[in-house]
């Protein structure tokens, strides 16, 4: 299991431990790690035991090693089965698969070998040094990048371990001769007799092998739960980036993402803004299903949206039926208005486009209208608790008059002499009289498109 909270900065962490935390990026990243983790996990347990497999056939080239060679087939099971339910939290099935996964292993290792014809005692297992193959489980474990997962393997291995060898000391079978040959054959060394006794469990070493184990399962623990952070943190990266992907064109996207807080500083600066806008699109909406409405609508920000990114625009925001878009934030550029311009232009044609696609199938046509003005504007974040970074001023209130403007002018775009004195073009435009404009004290000098 994930402990996903727990890697989060603080400012971002739930109010319990253990929970997943909310934003989905996150939850994405942590799951799509999992999934990998788990599917690796399974190949190096397969892997890992299959190598296994054939060095015990080679060691011990007798029948009795298919009772080995089953305990190997039933691991690879639990692992597949882990990774069917695997998943980021908390589960259940996983934890019960993890503790039979351990019981298995020490099953495998301490229980004698029910097709060996040859009596032994059961403590001589010891002399195999078994103990190693946990860390199989351990390594496997460590590619699911939970740090819980990680510690569960060590406190259980713990426990079961030191549980089966106090049943073999108990339980298991002994050979009393065998203690005296030992004892005999060093009468003034106990120690070594105490070594080469085969019916001796060694207590020490045993304590020694989970100490180590369980030493080794936190330190993993603890770098499984640092790669958790990074992967958290690249998550929050890749949020960030969408976010901006949403505004801002791929190239601004990746400008802005190599700067520190590039929209965090409030400034002026001369700046194009575009207004987009459906005329009649009220009335048009109360006439037809909500399906259609939305439909209609999708297909018309898409189109205007990839003309924004296209010229290397900024999506400032959708407003119902229209948009917002400005050329020159958050960062401005010598040819700011002359890709302005030329998006207007596009969006007239993709319109067009769109029109007679309509008109082919019997449907209405769409009627954008356009309104676009330069000069300075204001950037920088607003809110308090909900940061939005904004574009004001008196350029973006102009801006939006021009398209309203273009219904009592009967055009479909207006363009001020500003736009086409800093584009230095006005080509598909024509001159038009000067007109007021509410909150401009001298009449504007537009340039019109029928």
């Amino acid at each position: 299991m994930v402990d996903a909270s727990s890697a989060l900065p603080v400012s971002q962490r739930t109010d319990r431990e253990d929970e997943i935390p909310a934003h989905r990026h996150a939850q994405e990243a942590l799951a799509r790690n999992k999934r990998e983790g788990m599917d690796l996990a399974v190949k190096a347990r397969v892997g890992a035991l299959s190598v296994t497999a054939v060095m015990l056939v080679f060691l011990n080239p007798n029948w009795d090693v298919v009772w080995y060679l089953f305990l190997l087939f039933c691991l690879v099971l639990v692992g597949l089965a882990q990774r069917r339910v695997g998943r980021v939290g908390q589960s259940r099935a996983e934890l019960a698969l993890l503790f039979a996964d351990l019981l298995l292993m020490t099953l495998a290792l301490l229980v004698p070998n029910p097709l060996q014809d040859d009596p032994m005692p059961t403590a001589l297992i010891y002399n195999f040094e078994v103990f190693q193959y946990f860390f199989i489980i351990l390594a496997a474990g460590v590619l699911t990048y939970s740090w819980r997962t990680i510690i569960a393997i060590g406190n259980w291995t713990m426990a079961m371990w030191l549980t089966g060898t106090l049943c073999v000391w108990w339980f298991g079978r002994t050979f009393p001769e065998l203690t005296d040959a030992a004892n005999a054959m060093f009468p003034n060394h106990p120690d070594l007799a105490q070594q080469f006794d085969p019916n001796n469990v060694n207590w020490d070493l045993r304590f020694q092998q989970v100490v180590v184990f369980l030493v080794v399962a936190l330190i993993l623990a603890v770098a499984v739960r640092r790669y958790q952070m990074l992967v958290l943190d690249s998550a929050e990266m890749a949020r960030e980036r969408t976010n901006l992907a949403r505004y801002f064109s791929p190239t601004m996207v990746d400008e802005l993402s190599t700067k520190d807080e590039p929209l965090g500083q409030i400034r002026s600066h001369d700046a194009a803004v575009l207004f987009v806008d459906i005329a009649g699109f009220t009335a048009y909406a109360d006439k037809r299903p909500a399906q259609e409405v939305i439909e209609t609508l999708r297909a018309f920000h898409a189109r205007m949206e990839s003309e924004v990114f296209a010229h290397g625009g900024t999506l400032d925001k959708y407003l119902g039926d229209g948009l917002m878009a400005t050329f020159g934030t958050p960062l401005p550029l010598l040819d700011d208005a002359v890709r302005a311009v030329a998006c207007v232009k596009a969006m007239v044609d993709r319109m067009d486009a769109l029109n007679a696609d309509r008109r082919a199938e019997g449907l209405p046509e769409i009627d954008a209208r356009f309104g676009l003005h330069y000069g300075p504007v204001v950037l920088g974040d607003i809110g308090a608790n909900r940061l939005e970074f904004a574009v004001l001023g008196d350029t973006v209130n102009v801006a939006n008059r021009l398209e309203a403007m273009t219904r009592a002018l009967n055009v479909r775009a207006i363009v001020s002499d500003a736009v086409v004195t800093a584009a230095g073009v006005s080509e598909g435009f024509r001159r038009a009289p000067d007109q007021s404009v509410r909150g401009v004290a001298k009449p504007l000098s537009l340039w019109v498109m029928d």
